[in-house]
C-alpha cells in the first residue's frame, strides 16, 4: 500500500501542485527526487511491519519465526515487493488527470486487488479464474512469500499449488521490479497535462 497507493498518490500530488516542474528547473539532480521519495517508502513501509509485527505478537499471539532462512525470505520478499510497488506507484501516478481524482484512480485497483489476492480471503477459498487474474499481479506473490514466513511448511497445503513457489514468487517480483521501471521510463512526467 505504502509503495503502490500512498506514493501513486502523492506523486500525482506533486505533479499537479507544480512541485516536480519546479523540481526538474533545478540544479538537483532529478534522481534526488526519486532517491528521497525511494527511501521514504522503504522507512515508513519497515515502520508499519515492525507495527503490524508487534501488534501480532502483544494481542493475537502471532509466532515470530525462529529459523533465519525464513527472516531472509521475509527480507527479500519485502524488498522485491516494496521495490516493485513502488516502481508501479510512480508508473500508475501518470494516470490521474489531477490530484483531485488521484485518491479514486488510484486506490480503486489496489483494493480490488487485496480481496482477490489472499490478503483478506484465503487464496484457496477464492474461485480459480480470480485467483488466475491475481496470479498476473504482484501483490498475490507477496502474500505467498509471506505466508511461507509466518505459516511454515504445514501452511503449504492451504496454496492453490499446495507449495508456496518460492522460486516464482521471486521470479514473478523480479519481473515486476524490471517492468515497473520501464513503465516509469515510458509513462512518467515532470509536468501536468494542463502544463504541456
Amino acid at each position: 500500500m505504502t509503495g503502490f497507493q500512498n506514493l501513486g498518490i502523492n506523486v500525482a500530488m506533486d505533479r499537479d501542485d507544480g512541485t516536480l516542474k519546479r523540481l526538474a528547473g533545478t540544479p538537483l539532480p532529478r534522481t534526488s527526487y526519486f532517491i528521497g521519495k525511494a527511501l521514504n517508502t522503504l522507512f515508513v513501509s519497515f515502520l508499519q511491519v515492525v507495527i503490524l509485527l508487534a501488534i501480532g505478537v502483544a494481542l493475537f499471539g502471532l509466532e515470530l519465526p525462529s529459523e533465519a532462512s525464513r527472516w531472509v525470505t521475509f527480507t527479500w520478499v519485502f524488498v522485491l515487493g516494496v521495490v516493485g510497488s513502488s516502481l508501479l506507484g510512480v508508473a500508475i501516478s501518470s494516470l490521474p488527470r489531477s490530484a483531485k481524482s488521484a485518491s479514486a484512480v488510484i486506490a480503486m485497483p489496489f483494493v480490488v486487488l487485496q480481496f482477490i489476492s489472499g490478503v483478506f480471503i484465503p487464496i484457496g477459498q477464492l474461485p480459480s479464474w480470480l485467483v488466475n487474474i491475481a496470479s498476473v499481479f504482484p501483490l498475490k506473490w507477496m502474500c505467498q512469500g509471506f505466508r511461507s514466513v509466518f505459516l511454515g511448511d504445514a501452511g503449504a497445503a492451504l496454496e492453490v499449488a499446495k507449495s508456496y513457489e518460492l522460486d516464482r514468487v521471486a521470479l514473478v517480483l523480479g519481473a515486476w521490479a524490471i517492468g515497473g521501471l520501464v513503465l516509469c521510463l515510458m509513462t512518467f512526467r515532470w509536468k501536468s497535462r494542463r502544463d504541456g
